[in-house]
This record gives C-alpha cells, structure tokens and sequence, in this order.
C-alpha cells in the first residue's frame, strides 16, 4: 500500500514537472514572426537641421550611433519639438496586424531624459516610448522596464497587436512589459536618441542588427 502511494505521488510530480516545463518554458519573441526585407531606403535619419547629417550619426561595422546636444536645434526649423538624432523606419508604416520591432541597443553612462525608442502615430505622436533615466529603461516615465542598462548591450524587442490594442516588451528575451494602447492609427518604429525633460547635457544611444518583423 505504502508502495502504491509512493508511485502516486512520483507520478504526480512527473506529471506536474512536465507541465511546468510546457508553460513556463521561455518562447523566443520573434516566434511566429516573419522579418521583412529592410534596406537603406527604410532608413530614414533625422537630426538638427543646421548641421550636417555626420555630426550627429554614424554608422560604422554594422552599428547606428546616434548622439545630439540638448542645446541642439530641432529636426526642422519650424519645428518646436526637441533635438533629436533618430532613425525612423519608412515603408513599413502599419494600421493594423501584429508587428514587431527588435534591435540590439546600447546606452552609454550619463546619458539621461531621452527617449532611446518608440513607436510613432500620427495623432497623438506616440503609442510607446522608451525612455532612459538615470541607468533604467521606462515606459515613458512611469514603469521600469529594465534596470543597470548603461554600458551593455540589449536584445530589445517591442511587439504591437493594433487589432488587440496590446503591447509588449522584451529585454534579452525576456518579457519587462505588457500594456494596453491608445487606439488606432498610422504607426511607425524610430530609435536613436530624442531630448525628454530633465536631459544630460549629452544623449547617445547605439543600435544594430535592427529588425521588422509582421506576425505570420
């Protein structure tokens, strides 16, 4: 009988182990995700309009480097938005589906009160911003998606249900975030650096192996 219930519960922990691994075994993000083709063309560069294009970017083996001043002028001179050095990504604007963004980033010590990524709409301008203040990574100001990212690099992928209204974030592949929107639009991805309040004097972020992906 002992004999018996010993088996039992072994079964019983084997069976729950196993459904263990099943639900918390960690997916990639991208899973179910196809990359669409991205080139120069998709690359759009923005940076101060009285300065030429290389004294605020670079791109060298394979790495986007994107710096600016909070002294800077704006993107256009009619423009009353702040300085800004950012890649925005054309082509692959999207109203609706799953898609995706990922990309290795890399934030320097010091660099504070900018955002570092985003997903722009054309009204109101964003959906999602991901700003860097004081060694964390936020969901604009409110919630800490990561901590002590100075320094390193990061596998950051951002994913947008429109239909669902959802977002998601993952930091080195694991998920930091998930969050409703705010509606319906035209969207876009852009990274780089763009001045929020409170900024260091200087603002540099890095980025490479950008991606797009569209749920399958």
């Amino acid at each position: 009988m002992a004999c018996l219930a010993w088996l039992l519960l072994a079964s019983m922990g084997l069976i729950i182990t196993n459904v263990a691994q099943i639900f918390f075994c960690g997916a990639d993000p991208t899973d179910g995700f196809t990359a669409v083709p991205l080139s120069d063309q998709n690359f759009e560069i923005e940076w101060p309009y009285n300065l030429p294009r290389s004294d605020r970017y670079s791109y060298v083996d394979g790495v986007h480097k994107f710096w600016v001043y909070s002294t800077d002028k704006p993107l256009r001179p009619d423009s009353a938005t702040k300085p800004r050095s950012e890649l925005r990504i054309r082509g692959y604007d999207y109203s609706s589906g799953v898609w995706q963004f990922e990309g290795y980033g890399f934030v320097p010590n010091g660099t504070t009160g900018t955002s570092v990524m985003q997903i722009h709409r054309f009204s109101p301008s964003t959906v999602l911003m991901l700003k860097v203040y004081d060694a964390q990574l936020r969901f604009y100001t409110r919630q800490v998606v990561e901590s002590d990212i100075y320094n390193r690099w990061m596998r950051i992928n951002v994913i947008h249900d429109v239909d669902a209204n959802k977002l998601a974030v993952y930091v080195d592949g694991v998920r930091r975030l998930e969050t409703d929107g705010n509606g319906a639009s035209l969207f876009d991805f852009k990274c780089g650096v763009y001045t929020q309040t409170e900024p260091s004097h200087y603002m540099e972020s890095r980025w490479r192996d950008i991606r797009v992906l569209k749920k399958d």
